[in-house]
């Protein structure tokens, strides 16, 4: 066992957890946060995706003991359902989901993805490194690791491009 300190959406949470523990599971069954989901525990699907340090990563890939101090934020510290993040309210908007299991990880790598955008960090397929485009290119690029089943890409993509234009 292993005594864990991390800030998770704001708040300060102390665990005592195996040393194997993943990320998703200390989120899912210690810490009671179920908004991001399990979907193939590899790392494939995105479902998992979770906000660390500003980095998007795949929660089922990482041990918990790996995040020692970090702060993490899930799907349930976006926003709250009185007072939702812009992306949480353009996927209502864009109908960005239909079954919704992956509409947090979707919704998590989004906002990381646009402050990557913002930062400037080109992807595997940015044509211009001085300044990165906002092409429907590059977004699916940059949400490729992020798997939606039934197939809501489009509706996904308008509701990122929708946000993007309230940052501008």
């Amino acid at each position: 066992m292993a005594a864990v300190e991390l800030t998770v959406n704001g708040r300060d949470v102390h665990l005592q957890i195996d040393t194997r523990t993943t990320l998703l599971d200390a989120l899912r069954e210690h810490l009671h946060l179920t908004g991001t989901k399990k979907g193939c525990d590899h790392g494939q699907c995105g479902a998992c995706t979770v906000i660390v340090e500003g980095r998007r990563i795949n929660s089922c890939l990482t041990l918990a003991v790996m995040h020692e101090g970090d702060s993490i934020t899930t799907i349930e510290g976006l926003g709250t359902p009185e007072k939702l993040h812009p992306m949480q309210r353009a996927f209502i908007t864009h109908d960005g989901y239909q079954c919704g299991y992956c509409t947090p990880g979707q919704i998590c790598s989004a906002v990381a993805m646009l402050d990557e955008l913002d930062a400037g960090i080109p992807s595997h397929v940015t044509d211009d490194l001085e300044k990165v485009d906002l092409s429907d290119a590059e977004l699916r690029e940059r949400m490729s690791g992020n798997i939606c089943r039934c197939a809501a890409y489009p509706n996904i993509i308008a509701a990122i491009r929708d946000v993007a234009g309230e940052k501008a």
